[in-house]
């Protein structure tokens, strides 16, 4: 069982001191109870709106980024990967106007900002492990190789995760190598294969998460998502991730191209 790693306090409208030594040290930080239960069941009904409109638009990209669809424990047809959620629900952009993300913007430094309409902009992951799911894992990787591919320098880029389900460590969920966001572009390219290795790595973490919380990870951190070994519905993992980016405003939109790395989406199952 790979070690836990323990919660910050919550987040508030400052960073506090321990909360960026601790997140400068690892890479990674968890605020517990960053929305309640009631906000959580609201969002998923937004998402689910979404999810209905674009099944029965046979919708297929957003943005040029492919929609990933799978199916649920009943047989029903899912989305199983939403790209800019929040352009398609004004419940979900309304959300990230929550003033605590502002405050995040501090583990990067006065250019940062929400990367809204840039990146894949609010994602929406749906784990679940049935037969039928096109999402139950994902492989080692870290999130700065999309720069690689794209012939881009490397700038400051978080992932902010907003989890929507309890996540009991023992049965999958999030892994993450602490420390890596310091390690030299060698490592960041090789250490692992991206996306292909889900192996276990002794040195990994993983979060003892509530629904309601909310991680953030430098990245170009190591991480991966362990498939669960319960099957059905105690299998669900659901969470939002949303970019905090840097450098070049460079928003996308229904005349986007689909990025290159995409073409290897069918690996993550």
């Amino acid at each position: 069982m790979a070690r836990i790693i323990e919660s910050s306090s919550p987040l508030g409208t400052q960073l506090t001191a321990d909360q960026k030594q601790s997140f400068a040290e690892h890479g990674t930080i968890h605020f517990p109870g960053f929305i309640t239960r009631e906000t959580v069941a609201e969002i998923w009904r937004a998402i689910e709106t979404v999810q209905e409109k674009w099944i029965g638009e046979g919708r297929e990209k957003v943005n040029g980024v492919p929609i990933k669809y799978g199916n649920d424990v009943d047989g029903k047809r899912i989305v199983q990967r939403f790209a800019f959620a929040n352009q398609h629900s004004p419940v979900l952009a309304e959300f990230l106007k929550d003033p605590r993300f502002e405050t995040l913007l501090g583990f990067v430094g006065p250019n940062a900002r929400l990367g809204i309409n840039e990146k894949d902009g609010l994602v929406v992951n749906h784990y679940v492990n049935t037969d039928a799911s096109k999402f139950t894992q994902m492989g080692w990787h870290t999130d700065s190789v999309r720069d690689i591919f794209l012939g881009k320098k490397i700038l400051p880029m978080l992932n902010v995760g907003i989890h929507l389900d309890d996540q009991d460590p023992r049965n999958g969920g999030l892994r993450l190598l602490p420390g890596t966001h310091k390690q030299n572009m060698w490592n960041m390219l090789f250490r692992k294969k991206n996306f292909l290795d889900n192996e276990p790595d002794e040195r990994e973490v993983a979060f003892n998460i509530k629904a309601g919380d909310l991680t953030v990870h430098d990245g170009r951190c190591w991480h991966r998502v362990e498939r669960s070994v319960l099957t059905g519905e105690a299998s669900r993992r659901r969470v939002m991730y949303i970019p905090i980016i840097a450098g070049k405003y460079t928003p996308k939109s229904e005349k986007s191209p689909t990025p290159f790395y995409h073409r290897f989406q069918h690996l993550v199952k």
